[in-house]
């Protein structure tokens, strides 16, 4: 992985700064989402690299999803910040979806999805995302953004339809909001950018508070 170069050593009183250029600020995201890298492009910050963790998600005996979703993000994070070393900023984030504190799977085959669906048909659930983010001096910040769900009742046809289409595979509580999906939700209560996969008000905030240049690409999408 490439690393900032060292700065050019200068002789004592020398005034040539201003024709320098800083470094580039780097940041690395800890997810293979294109959901996560697709809302952090829509605020106008663009990663240098993905870095995935491997890490498992099974819930420990007795975790509420909310401390589910702080320990995997914490997870990610960690396991990025290894590979990549202190030159750069990193963002890692994960999300649950529950009802009560039952956690639903990140479905894989269309019995899991549809088990999904059926639980959420109709009622009110809960999608708890938690965003850390690590800084080159080492400190660690992190929020927790919990948004209230509601879908509508679906019909048999409905859930078939969905099922068909696919959309729900490999994604938590086995739907996405941003696709088909969201012609169920009926009500939302929070943050729609944390139930797709970030929360782009805490993760800005928590970059810019770390000293990222956050809005340092805005004028160039004028």
């Amino acid at each position: 992985m490439d690393t900032y170069p060292a700065p050019d050593a200068r002789p004592a009183g020398s005034t040539e700064t201003a024709d320098r250029p800083e470094p580039k600020a780097r940041l690395i995201l800890a997810s293979a989402s294109p959901r996560r890298l697709a809302l952090l492009q829509q605020i106008g910050i663009e990663p240098d690299a993905l870095l995935p963790a491997d890490i498992d998600e099974t819930p420990r005996k007795g975790e509420s999803p909310r401390e589910l979703a702080r320990r995997l993000a914490r997870d990610k994070l960690a396991a990025a910040g290894e590979a990549a070393g202190r030159d750069c900023w990193i963002v890692a984030a994960d999300t649950v979806v529950a009802v009560g504190r039952r956690v639903l799977p990140k479905a894989a085959i269309p019995d899991e999805a549809a088990d999904c669906l059926r639980l959420l048909s109709g009622r009110q659930h809960r999608v708890y995302t938690a965003v850390c983010v690590l800084s080159p001096k080492g400190t660690r910040r992190e929020r927790l953004v919990e948004s209230r769900v509601r879908f509508k009742r679906l019909s048999g046809r409905e859930m078939q339809g969905y099922l068909a289409s696919g959309e729900w595979r490999g994604k938590a509580g086995g739907y996405a909001i941003q696709g088909l999906a969201g012609a169920f939700v009926v009500k939302l209560v929070g943050s729609y950018s944390s139930v797709v996969g970030l929360p782009l008000h805490e993760t800005m905030a928590l970059l810019d508070g770390e000293g990222f240049p956050v809005r340092a690409a805005w004028g160039a999408m004028a």
